[in-house]
């Protein structure tokens, strides 16, 4: 089956799809566990909006902190949004190091450097 569009209407729908894809933002999160890295933290997570860092979370400071100024303003009537995000930040690195620990085993790996990353991509308007 064939559709004709006429000329005025697929202009229409280009420019519309235009505005649309000019409206999305990619939204990503970082999740990172290891053992036995020098100097790096055991879990750290990463929030990025259009290949923007927009917070950062690791193991040696149990806190997620914003890293762009309009976060902070976004959320400066949120009194407990950072904790909370922490909160969620310290369960996840807790099974990050189960996970870890499983995988470890299962590549009979007593000791020595490892290291898992998890990466979640979210398109969104």
């Amino acid at each position: 089956i064939r559709i004709r569009v006429p000329g005025e209407l697929f202009l229409f729908i280009s420019k519309l799809i235009g505005v649309f894809n000019d409206l999305m933002h990619s939204m990503k999160n970082f999740y990172t566990a290891s053992s036995e890295v020098t100097n790096f933290p055991e879990f750290v997570a990463i929030g990025m909006v259009d290949d923007i860092q927009i917070d950062y979370y690791d193991s040696n400071t149990k806190r997620t902190e914003p890293k762009q100024d309009w976060m902070k303003k976004a959320t400066e009537d949120k009194a407990d949004y950072w904790e909370w995000q922490s909160e969620i930040s310290v369960g996840n690195q807790q099974n990050f190091k189960v996970n870890l620990d499983i995988l470890k085993r299962r590549f009979n790996q007593t000791g020595g450097l490892f290291m898992i990353q998890f990466i979640l991509k979210k398109d969104c308007l």
